[in-house]
């Protein structure tokens, strides 16, 4: 996943924590980046018609950006259930952010074959948690 899939994914998930457009604060936040830092890549994603961007009121995805942007976010679910669920790993979303920006289609896909993963993913992601529902339920009941 590239760093132009991160921002989607963050626009994404911001976009459903907040019920409509995305503030650059919130995405700089979410992606612990600087405002101007995310200033700059929403222009870059705006050239390729990945974003509507409209000053002091947010970003949104377009058409293409959304599903680029819910890819990347079952991405990084597979990620969350490879890492907690096959290799038991205790800090598995710090692991899956650090991982998310060097897993490819490829390996994302042969990771989720091995991974016990709903089928709703990535609708069961909880910005809340920042994970997946159900992985938060497991550790609930460990």
């Amino acid at each position: 996943m590239n760093t132009a899939d991160q921002y989607l994914k963050a626009i994404y998930v911001v976009q459903q924590a907040e019920g409509g457009r995305a503030s650059t604060g919130a995405l700089a936040e979410a992606l612990e980046v600087s405002p101007a830092s995310v200033n700059e890549m929403i222009g870059k994603l705006e050239d390729q018609g990945l974003v509507e961007h409209e000053k002091y009121k947010g970003v949104s995805l377009t058409g293409d950006g959304e599903v680029r942007g819910r890819d990347a976010l079952q991405t990084y679910c597979i990620l969350e259930h490879f890492l907690k669920n096959v290799l038991d790993v205790d800090e598995y979303r710090r692991e899956a952010r650090q991982l998310e920006p060097v897993i490819d289609e490829t390996v994302a896909g042969r990771l989720d074959m091995i991974v016990d993963r709903e089928a709703t993913c990535p609708e069961c992601f909880s910005t809340k948690t920042d994970s997946c529902v159900h992985l938060n339920s497991q550790n609930g009941s460990q």
